[in-house]
């Protein structure tokens, strides 16, 4: 059986909001079994209870990444566009990596990955926000970090890797969101809220 209940979902400015929402059961994991292992994914199928039946889940495990909001002295984003393979297309994103180990700091990741991919140092970052990418399935957790004061340095990449550099101005970036060519979840979010807290 599923009631409702009034939550509080979030404060802003001193007023709560709140909204009418049910309250589901007991869901109940009672086994995980391992599927596969791959580069940077472990998959699972897990049986859980669930409002009283049995049902079998995929979870998807990820040890996590930092991603990089790189900005220039003049005020323009730096952006990588890289193709992906999963999408079979090229994609603007901002700069991103996965931990080298399950307990790097996010932080010393988001530094390297920002010299990686863009060829720029940066002494200061400032945190921005934490996002999980897909909340169904996966576990994957991203620290966005904002860099500025950049310093010149080169690009480290992979054999495997060929990323295009470009300086772009935060209103189009907005504008290619909201056309939907824009879909990247990590970058489409950490736009925004770059543009929230420091746009004009």
């Amino acid at each position: 059986m599923v009631t409702t209940e009034y939550v509080r979902t979030g404060e802003c400015d001193d007023m709560e909001i709140s909204e009418k929402r049910p309250v589901p059961p007991a869901v109940v994991r009672t086994d995980r079994q391992l599927r596969y292992t791959g580069t940077i994914l472990k998959i699972y199928e897990d049986t859980v209870i669930a409002n009283g039946h049995e049902a079998h889940w995929d979870y998807i495990h990820h040890d996590g990444a930092a991603a990089i909001v790189p900005v220039t002295d003049e005020g323009k984003l730096l952006m990588v566009r890289q193709y992906r393979n999963a999408l079979d297309r090229e994609t603007l994103e901002i700069p991103a990596g996965k931990l080298d180990t399950p307990d790097e700091p996010k932080i010393e990741c988001a530094r390297r990955e920002l010299e990686e991919e863009t060829g720029f140092r940066c002494e200061n970052l400032e945190y921005l926000m934490t996002l999980n990418t897909t909340v169904a399935f996966c576990d994957e957790a991203i620290d966005v970090f904002v860099a500025r004061d950049l310093i010149p340095s080169h690009q480290h990449l992979d054999d495997d890797e060929v990323i295009y550099v470009e300086e772009w101005e935060l209103a189009d970036l907005q504008r290619l969101i909201y056309s939907g060519t824009m879909t990247d979840s990590k970058t489409v979010a950490a736009i925004m809220a770059y543009a929230q807290k420091y746009g004009k």
